[in-house]
């Protein structure tokens, strides 16, 4: 019985990742409630996400700058362009960015390899990294994928293309997290942790 613009907004909201029907019911009814200035607010984010926000040419992270233009990660002259760290998508790349670890530039994948799904090396960003290769003096990829089954076949994937060019490749180091108990870790992860030891 509730309105039809409520149920399509319920409808909507419940097509976001993670959002199942009665989180969307709650977000729904919290919008309502909150004062329209809010609804309106909302209503042109996402409006200008869709309009402005679109993939650096060189990167393809995002940027709202006018097209053709490229992100503020390509366009920091302090960033070392020797070494290129490659990442499965945006969250990824902003995840290692707030390390403040990384001094280099990014590129981003768009997905991983998942022949279940339909996903292969054409649906990502593979051919537009061996192009940037070729054009740039990069001297080592980092594969920041994730250390899943789709992650993993990624980086192999990746690391065979690239190995022959003559670049070096290496991959994010696995293991026991900070504060972690090694009583309380899996074996994958304590065999992974033995494997990436390093020296002190």
């Amino acid at each position: 019985m509730t309105p039809d613009a409520i149920n399509r907004l319920v409808a909507q909201l419940a097509k976001l990742p993670g959002i199942g029907e009665k989180t969307a019911q709650r977000l729904a009814f919290h919008i309502l409630r909150s004062p329209p200035e809010y609804a309106r607010g909302l209503a042109s984010a996402l409006t200008e996400v869709v309009e402005k926000v679109k993939l650096c040419g060189r990167c393809f992270s995002l940027h709202d700058g006018p097209e053709g233009t490229y992100c503020g990660f390509c366009n920091d002259p302090r960033r070392d362009d020797k070494i290129v760290c490659v990442v499965e998508g945006i969250a990824d790349e902003l995840a290692i960015e707030r390390t403040r670890e990384f001094k280099g530039r990014y590129h981003v994948l768009h997905g991983v390899l998942s022949p279940l799904e339909g996903v292969g090396p054409e649906q990502l960003r593979i051919r537009d990294l061996i192009l940037r290769l070729q054009d740039t003096p990069i001297e080592e990829v980092i594969v920041a994928t994730n250390p899943d089954v789709e992650g993993e076949a990624t980086a192999l994937y990746l690391t065979r293309l690239l190995k022959p060019i003559g670049v070096k490749v290496s991959r994010l180091a696995q293991g026991i997290p900070m504060g972690g108990d090694l009583e309380y870790a899996d074996q994958a992860t304590l065999a992974r942790a033995l494997a990436s030891r390093r020296d002190l």
